[in-house]
């Protein structure tokens, strides 16, 4: 999804992530990674399959032999729920319901 700059077969360096981020005012506050887990929570808690967020995510099966046998891509239902996060992703930026978090006290 995002390439290299200077390879377009590798993809973009995670110091390059981080930078983006501090330049518009996330340092110390959001990490690369940290976007992908907000996606995968949120995805899980729309009820998306686990293996669809998994492959979405590039993560490799924790099982090698069902890895070694399993190639499917789930490509239709992978496609509707990347449709569908991007559709939340834009009603947020135009002023979409958003909830506060609540503070938890220990």
């Amino acid at each position: 999804m995002f390439p290299g700059d200077r390879d377009a077969k590798k993809t973009m360096s995670n110091n390059t992530i981080l930078k983006g981020l501090e330049r518009m005012g996330y340092k110390g506050r959001m990490t690369g990674h940290g976007s992908r887990a907000i996606a995968s929570t949120i995805l899980h808690e729309r009820e998306y399959p686990h293996e669809h967020i998994e492959l979405q995510l590039a993560h490799a099966p924790r099982n090698a032999v069902s890895a070694a046998y399993n190639h499917a891509l789930h490509l239709k239902g992978r496609t509707k729920m990347m449709q569908e996060w991007a559709d939340f992703l834009e009603q947020t930026q135009r002023g979409g319901k958003v909830l506060a978090f609540r503070e938890v006290v220990a």
